[in-house]
């Protein structure tokens, strides 16, 4: 019998197929159709600061962002966007509130995109005329951002509040404005901070029409509360094939929102894996202190691209077996760890010497794949707990 190592293999199995929509482009990204889905972020510098947004965006584009937004709240930040659209290794989107003018600034200025927010920007209907033709003579795509915190009035007194349906019903009545001007280049996100709302939404939207959909959930919360609540919706939807392109909204460093984001897609198999440890929670059998292990492991190989899977094991009721399934692994007890590649023993060695053999030997696989470490390359490692 052959036992399967490591990653999964191509194409890899997903828990649905894509639900089919339209493609859109948002400069060289395509959105929608059969492009893979793309990760988003959100700049958190003033957007006036050219300097210090576009260190931003690489840091970004570093960490495998694939678009990014950035705040056109005045008449400097629209001033800014010329530059920043000219720059940017990524695709640019403005994130319009208020004031249509800025709509028109943006479109103007190159951007990629523009983020429309119905809610937000008064007498909006009256402007889709003129905003799909500005749009659609220079190429820029639109997003249609309903949001359950700056929801229409009028669905609010129809509604009572931002359920599932308001949000819906808002996003198509202005999807139905666009298209009445013939404007088909958008894509529509409806987001709210209930992740059983948010998903309620977006699947009754994914029945309405083919639209792109850009998920999210907004307001998510500090890292940890936001990792959570947005894994569990975004797997909700992309396990029925429902997405085109995601944002993870974290109070955090935007970086943090596209390794997380990045790593949902690669959990589902819908991005391509790359490093990933396998380790165990530790318990009473262990013999190693594996939290330790696995943290400078990780940190020892953080920036390593290749798809491989590296298993850090504490024991010997699971450890051998995980430890052979893997490409790399270590089987620790007694003081010692055997060192597995690609299902074979290859050394013992002391368990001061684990971590340093294990970076060795991913270093020599890499290598051996034909893909060296980019030492520059973003994204730690995701760690798996069997």
């Amino acid at each position: 019998m052959t036992v399967g190592l490591g990653m999964p293999s191509l194409p890899a199995p997903v828990l649905a197929p894509r639900r089919k929509t339209r493609k859109i482009k948002v400069g060289k990204v395509e959105v929608g159709g059969d492009a893979p889905i793309s990760v988003q972020s959100m700049c958190t510098t003033p957007t006036t600061d050219i300097n210090a947004t576009l260190q931003q965006i690489a840091e970004l584009t570093a960490a495998g962002c694939d678009i990014v937004r950035v705040a056109c709240p005045s008449q400097d930040d629209a001033e800014a966007l010329p530059a920043i659209a000219r720059k940017s290794q990524i695709p640019v989107i403005a994130d319009i509130h208020f004031q249509p003018k800025y709509v028109y600034a943006a479109i103007d200025a190159g951007c990629a995109a523009v983020r429309v927010n119905p809610g937000n920007i008064r007498q909006f209907d009256d402007q889709v005329g003129e905003i799909a033709k500005r749009a659609k003579a220079a190429g820029v795509s639109i997003r249609i951002g309903v949001n359950a915190g700056s929801l229409d009035k009028r669905l609010l007194e129809k509604y009572g509040k931002p359920t599932a349906e308001a949000l819906v019903e808002s996003a198509v009545w202005e999807a139905s404005l666009f298209e009445e001007h013939d404007f088909h280049d958008f894509k529509i996100s409806v987001k709210h901070n209930d992740p059983v709302v948010m998903v309620k939404a977006y699947e009754l939207l994914s029945e309405r029409g083919d639209w792109p959909l850009h998920l999210g959930v907004t307001e998510a919360g500090p890292a940890f509360q936001g990792t959570i609540k947005s894994a569990t919706a975004f797997g909700a939807l992309l396990s029925k094939g429902i997405g085109d392109t995601i944002r993870v909204s974290l109070s955090a460093p935007p970086v943090e929102e596209v390794k997380v984001g990045n790593q949902i897609l690669q959990s589902l198999n819908l991005k391509p894996r790359k490093l990933e440890i396998v380790s165990c929670p530790s318990c009473g059998r262990a013999q190693v202190d594996v939290y330790t292990l696995a943290e400078q492991v990780t940190a020892g190989l953080e920036g390593m691209t290749v798809p491989l899977r590296v298993a850090v094991m504490g024991c010997v009721v699971n450890g051998p077996g995980e430890a052979r399934e893997a490409d790399l692994g270590v089987a620790s007890g007694n003081g010692k760890g055997q060192i597995f590649v690609k299902g074979e023993v290859i050394k013992t060695v002391p368990e001061s010497q684990i971590v340093e053999t294990l970076i060795e030997e991913a270093m020599r696989i890499a290598e051996e794949m034909g893909e060296p470490v980019d030492e520059e390359s973003a994204g730690a490692p995701s760690v798996t707990v069997s």
